[in-house]
């Protein structure tokens, strides 16, 4: 049977083989099948045919080619006689050069399939690198969408923005989709367009770090409301997005928990590699800032393993405290922390460097000399050590006094861990995580659509009635009594 196939494939023609697999892509899985959800997702107005649509876009364009989406495009819509959202089909014909065949037996186009066709020419135009004609599709898209009522509507406009943000992204001019993504998202509000709304939001986050105007991020964030029911793809995005900006704003408490929710709302796989890299790589450096050492297991990950190597030697040089390897390792890959935009925060370290030095000095001896410590961490002077350690006295890190007239700090005794309020707290963060857990999984439980209602009225009905039948018989049985016991008197 294999043989046979394969002498078919030599016979057949270049051409017939790109015949072929055009043929595939209309009648087959891909874009008819899509179309179909759609349209059952409009008769039954509901969201999950949509994403059941969006959800083979990953195969589906890397089939794509001009002929074919003009080719759906004549097949279910007449383009000259188009309304509303499905006037973007003609700027999408114009934009892959194309002039399909007039079909005057199309029906009118939906805003759904409409969408979905542009959505199909966008990726074509990004991935082919025709970013100044995909850029004027997606304004031409943006300019003609509106707030429609209609529920489905929302996961496709979603993905348009998307991509709407990304061709204005790779051409350099990202601050130029700002105005219009600001727009968009208080009209996906009124709307109540959440899914849009979840985009819009990290869209726009990620347009302010991108030139780094962090104040105007954190103001977004705090005049918004996230939608607690958006994908856990744009969920985890947001997380990273508010973690670093809380990073950036010294609130690293803050910034860790947001940071270590997004890489449990990611998903673990190849797909995502690339983000479970970047937020770790800002992870890494919230965890450090607020005086942790991370875990040695996370930097032995197969997927984490390389691009955080040069994280771990940060790690190890603030775990010992060693001034000098802080600032070798940060002057070696300077380029990278620059690359990964992490050396504003990376700069912040070293004041933890000598911190943790100053720990495990206070751990090592019951008393030491200013000039001892002077010397270990490579301090420009006696003084200056001094006031290091009153300061990490007075935050806490130490349980140490200073002799200031014979020049030594004495260290107090170690007192159990157990007998503090530590392994409380700790207990009190981990039953925080579950009940969490515990309440996030209670709202997201799916429940079934209006259809058991016509069987809740027909049960509803026969349990009237089989009431009003008993009642019946009651009256019946009364009535047999009633007429025994006149039968009784007359006897009498």
């Amino acid at each position: 049977m294999s043989n046979n196939e394969n002498a078919m494939d030599v016979e057949l023609t270049a051409e017939q083989k790109q015949a072929e697999s055009r043929r595939i892509l209309l009648e087959g899985k891909y874009i008819t099948r899509n179309v179909r959800f759609l349209e059952r997702g409009i008769a039954a107005a509901e969201v999950h045919y949509s994403h059941r649509a969006l959800r083979t876009l990953s195969n589906l364009r890397k089939r794509l080619e001009p002929e074919t989406i003009a080719e759906v495009i004549a097949a279910y819509t007449s383009v000259s006689n188009v309304q509303n959202v499905a006037e973007c089909l003609r700027c999408a014909v114009e934009a892959l050069e194309m002039k399909p065949a007039a079909n005057p037996a199309a029906k009118q186009c939906e805003p759904e399939i409409c969408l979905f066709f542009c959505l199909l020419t966008q990726l074509y135009l990004l991935d082919n690198g025709q970013y100044e004609k995909g850029a004027k599709l997606s304004d031409t898209l943006v300019g003609m969408l509106s707030s429609s009522p209609r529920k489905t509507v929302d996961p496709l406009v979603a993905r348009v923005f998307f991509y709407f943000s990304r061709f204005y992204e790779v051409a350099d001019r990202l601050s130029d989709a700002r105005p219009a993504l600001l727009r968009a998202l208080q009209a996906a509000t009124l709307a109540n367009m959440k899914e849009s709304k979840a985009m819009l939001l990290t869209l726009l986050l990620r347009n302010y770090l991108h030139y780094k105007l962090y104040d105007q991020a954190e103001r977004l964030t705090a005049k918004t409301t996230f939608p607690t029911d958006a994908p856990n793809n744009l969920l985890a995005r947001y997380l990273y997005y508010v973690g670093r900006i809380e990073a950036i704003q010294l609130n690293y408490s803050q910034a860790q928990m947001h940071l270590l929710e997004a890489t449990r709302k990611a998903p673990s796989n190849a797909a995502t590699a690339g983000f479970q890299q970047t937020v770790h790589k800002v992870y890494v450096i919230v965890e450090l800032l607020m005086g942790n050492i991370p875990e040695r297991s996370l930097f032995r990950i197969p997927t984490l393993k390389k691009p955080l190597q040069p994280y771990l030697e940060l790690t190890q040089a603030v775990r010992i405290g060693d001034l000098n390897r802080f600032q070798e390792v940060v002057s070696q890959y300077q380029s990278k922390f620059l690359q990964d935009q992490v050396l504003i925060l990376i700069q912040r370290l070293r004041h933890n460097v000598i911190k943790a030095g100053i720990r495990s000095i206070s751990v090592a001896y019951s008393r030491i000399s200013l000039r001892d410590i002077c010397l270990k961490l490579h301090l420009d002077s006696e003084e200056d050590a001094e006031y290091i350690v009153a300061k990490a006295i007075r935050d806490g890190v130490i349980d140490a006094t200073i002799d200031h007239q014979k020049g030594y700090v004495k260290s107090a005794e170690i007192h159990n861990v157990y007998g503090t309020s530590d392994p409380q707290h700790a207990f009190d963060r981990r039953i925080t995580f579950c009940l969490n857990i515990y309440n996030e999984s209670v709202k997201s439980m799916r429940y079934p659509g209006s259809d058991h209602r016509k069987e809740l009225a027909y049960a509803d009905e026969a349990i009237r009635r089989e009431r009003e039948l008993a009642q019946e018989l009651e009256n019946d049985d009364y009535d047999e009594d009633s007429d025994a016991d006149d039968v009784m008197d007359e006897d009498l």
